[in-house]
C-alpha cells in the first residue's frame, strides 16, 4: 500500500495567488501624522486616510468619504471620529462604521503597524 501525502491545510501553504493578494505598504514616517489628526496616502491610483489617535495608535481607512467621495484627509478628527469637510457626515476611523448622516455607508479600514518609525498599512 502506497502512502499519500495528506494536502497542507490551507492556512499552511507557501505559494498561491492568496500569497500575493496581502502585502505591507510603506506610508511614510509615524511623525508625518500629528496626534489627533489625518493624513492623505496614495497608493497606485487609490486614495487611502492615515490617523493618529492622542494617544499615539495608528489607523488607515479609505480616503475618500462613502457619501460624495470627498477627501476626508481634508477633514476634521475629534477622538476617533473623521468629519467629512463637505457635508460633515462622521465616521469612526477605527472599525468604520458610519456615524452620522448623510454617512450611511461604512468605510473600509486596513491594519497598520509601526516599525523603525515608519507606517506600515496591510492592503489586500
Amino acid at each position: 500500500m502506497r502512502s499519500q501525502k495528506s494536502p497542507q491545510p490551507e492556512s499552511r501553504r507557501r505559494n498561491g495567488p492568496s500569497d500575493m493578494s496581502e502585502s505591507w505598504i510603506d506610508a511614510g514616517p509615524v511623525d508625518r501624522i500629528l496626534p489627533e489628526d489625518v493624513a492623505p496616502f496614495e497608493h497606485e491610483g487609490r486614495q487611502y486616510a492615515l490617523y493618529r489617535t492622542a494617544d499615539d495608535r495608528y489607523f488607515a481607512t479609505d480616503g475618500l468619504c462613502t457619501h460624495e467621495s470627498v477627501e476626508l484627509a481634508d477633514g476634521f478628527v475629534s477622538g476617533v471620529i473623521i468629519e467629512c469637510p463637505m457635508h460633515n457626515g462622521r465616521f469612526d476611523f477605527t472599525t468604520g462604521e458610519a456615524k452620522g448622516a448623510p454617512a450611511c455607508i461604512n468605510l473600509a479600514t486596513y491594519p497598520v503597524k509601526v516599525e523603525a518609525g515608519r507606517l506600515l498599512i496591510k492592503l489586500n
